[in-house]
This record gives C-alpha cells, sequence and structure tokens, in this order.
C-alpha cells in the first residue's frame, strides 16, 4: 500500500472517530461513571445485593465503551505520526508494520461500529436462550445439542458467563430443550440475530444405511429482566407445575420437586426452571422468565403489525429457516436473511459465529 493510500484511509476513520464522538455523547457518559464510582464507594453498597450489581453492571458497561473509544482515538494519533515520520524518511520495515497496523485498526473500528448500533431498549442485557428440537426424534435432539455446544463456545469466546435454566436430555441422545441464560454486556443485542430455525443436512451417523437426513431446531430469544419490567401477569392465567429437577445426562439436581413450570393460559407460553434447590427462587427466576416471553411475544405482534402495513409476506413454520448447515455432499453454512455464507463448517460448529451475527444487524439498518 502507497503512502497516499495509507493517508486516504486514515482521512476516512478519523472521520468515522469524529462521528462516534458526536453520538457516544462522552460529556454525559463520563459524567455518569463518576457518579457511579461515587455510588459504589458509599456505606452499605452491598447491603442489596440486586442493586449493587446493576450499578457495577452499568460502569463496567459505560467503562467499556469510553475505553474502547479513547483506545481507538489513541491509535489513531500513533498512526497519524507513524505516517508523519515515512514521510520524512522511507524506511520499508516500518512502512509494512504500519500497513499491518492500519488493518488491524480497520477492523477494530468495523467492531466498534457494530457495538454502536446495539441501541435498542434490551440490546445491552444479558439473554435467555432457548433451544427446542424439532420433529425427527434422536436425529434433531442429536442437532440441538450441537447448536447448544455451538452457542457455549461462542459465549465463551465473547467472555460471557453462561448458565443452564432448565435442561430436557433426549430419548437416546442429544437435547429435548435447554434454556440457557447468558450474562454480559449486548448479550441479547448479539443474540437476537440467532432467534428462528436452524436446519442440519447430513449423514446421519444413527442411521445405519448411511442416508442424507435433513433435521431441525428453533431457537428462541429473550432479552432477561430481574423484575425491572412493567408487563402485567394476572394470577388467574397462571398454570404453576413443580417437579423433580434433573440434569444433563439425567442425573438428580435436587431430592424434592423443586423445578417450576409455569403455563400462561391466555399466550400457552410455557417457561421452566430448575437452576435453583429452592422452589421459591426457581419460581421467582421463572416469573422473571415468563416477563421476557411475553415482552418478546409483544415484539413479535408489533413487528408483524409493521410488516402487514408495508405488504411484507412472511411464513412461519419449520419451511422458513434462517439458516442451514450442510455437511453433506458439501460443506457449507448459509443464513437465509442475508447470504453470508462460508465452507468452514467446522469453526461454525465450535462458535464462530460472528460473520452471520454482524451481517444480520448490519442488514437491519441498511
Amino acid at each position: 500500500m502507497e503512502l497516499s493510500d495509507v493517508r486516504n484511509e486514515l482521512d476516512k476513520t478519523a472521520k468515522k472517530l469524529a462521528d462516534f464522538r458526536g453520538s457516544l455523547d462522552l460529556e454525559n457518559k463520563e459524567a455518569r461513571m463518576q457518579e457511579l464510582d461515587e455510588v459504589m464507594l458509599e456505606p452499605g453498597f452491598w447491603d442489596n445485593q440486586d442493586s449493587a450489581q446493576k450499578v457495577i453492571s452499568e460502569s463496567n458497561a459505560l467503562k467499556a465503551t469510553v475505553g474502547s473509544f479513547h483506545e481507538l482515538n489513541d491509535t489513531q494519533e500513533n498512526l497519524e505520526m507513524t505516517l508523519e515520520l515515512l514521510r520524512e524518511e522511507a524506511d520499508e520495515e516500518l512502512q509494512e508494520e504500519l500497513v499491518a497496523e492500519l488493518k488491524d485498526f480497520k477492523k477494530k473500528m468495523e467492531d466498534f461500529d457494530l457495538q454502536m448500533l446495539l441501541s435498542d431498549e434490551f440490546d445491552s442485557s444479558n439473554a435467555v436462550l432457548e433451544i427446542h428440537s424439532g420433529a425427527g426424534g434422536t436425529e434433531s435432539q442429536d442437532w440441538a445439542s450441537m447448536l447448544l455446544r455451538m452457542y457455549q463456545r461462542w459465549a465463551e469466546d465473547q467472555g460471557y458467563k453462561v448458565e443452564t435454566l432448565d435442561y430436557q436430555a433426549g430419548d437416546e441422545a442429544g437435547v429435548k430443550s435447554v434454556t440457557l441464560s447468558i450474562k454480559g454486556h449486548n448479550a441479547y443485542g448479539y443474540l437476537k440475530a440467532e432467534k428462528g430455525v436452524h436446519r442440519l443436512v447430513r449423514i446421519s451417523p444413527f442411521d445405519s444405511s448411511g442416508r442424507r437426513h435433513t433435521s431441525f431446531s428453533s431457537v428462541e430469544v429473550m432479552p432477561e429482566f430481574d423484575g425491572d419490567i412493567d408487563i402485567e401477569i394476572r394470577t388467574e392465567d397462571l398454570k404453576i407445575d413443580t417437579y423433580r429437577s434433573s440434569g444433563a445426562g439425567g442425573q438428580h439436581v435436587n431430592t424434592t420437586d423443586s423445578a417450576v413450570r409455569i403455563t400462561h393460559i391466555p399466550t400457552g407460553a410455557i417457561v421452566t426452571c430448575q437452576t435453583e434447590r429452592s422452589q421459591i427462587k426457581n419460581r421467582e427466576r421463572a416469573m422473571n422468565l415468563l416477563k421476557a416471553k411475553l415482552y418478546q411475544l409483544k415484539v413479535e405482534e408489533e413487528e408483524a403489525r409493521l410488516a402487514e402495513i408495508r405488504g411484507e409476506q412472511k411464513e412461519i413454520g419449520w419451511g422458513s429457516q434462517i439458516r442451514s448447515y450442510v455437511f453433506h455432499p458439501y460443506s457449507m453454512v448459509k443464513d437465509h436473511r442475508t447470504n453470508e455464507e462460508t465452507g468452514n463448517v467446522g469453526a461454525v460448529m465450535d462458535g464462530e459465529i460472528d460473520m452471520f451475527i454482524n451481517a444480520y444487524l448490519r442488514s437491519k439498518i441498511s
């Protein structure tokens, strides 16, 4: 890359940084960070654990955003200085380093730009992710377990904390359904891109004839609430069942009926929680899950209404998969909403799904 090309690229990143500065409202964010730091120093801050955790989460999120911006700004200045040095005295090795650093810098700018897109009300929230196997018994239940591993790997790579709220093992292998709590900044904002039906095509390891099978699993994603959202739920609209908890592999988590299943009769929404040893705590968490599910239903109803106004036709069902994972007769993962695709199926199944998430998020504003 010629120095004139480097100059043009740095002009573009400088303009983008100026745009970031304007939309971030840095002054107010830094003032809020100082307020939160003072709150955390107050006596009795830890008296209310839930409240304290919310303050810490907000503070960490602000510091991450503001810190990332300042880091980008410092890098821009360093690259500018290196360019000026090269204008004064040619140095081929230094020029190669500058070009490599500029490429890395542009990638970081793109990542930060993507974070800026996550501005919807609950994008910064933790996420609740549910995986349900489709029809097909062992085949689809094994596929659900593969998706479970994929999302667990992705979450670990992001530095998120994963907790299993409910796990229903498959009859012979895999899982019938699983509910995960994925905790971390922007977890819901990213994972909302994964909501929908996921389709697998492969030679079945469970078919002695070696035939090709197609399996489906659905993924539901909701923001996780801690009782801080105003959604009215009437007691008479609920059916509450208790049962004995069991974890992955069928081992008993508890010897009492501590697991809770709540059915919201008007909508048919069902939530379960068995992660706590206390039935009371499981019921509390299940109610928060129900609020999240009812919120998601409201969002979907609004999206459907707007789609009808715009004249869009959307099929709902197993045939309307958002993504296909083909293992045979060729290797490819393709997202049908954005046409983003890759032939590296193994990497995707190891959690490398950012390319699909990023493409989906960018498509929502294009």
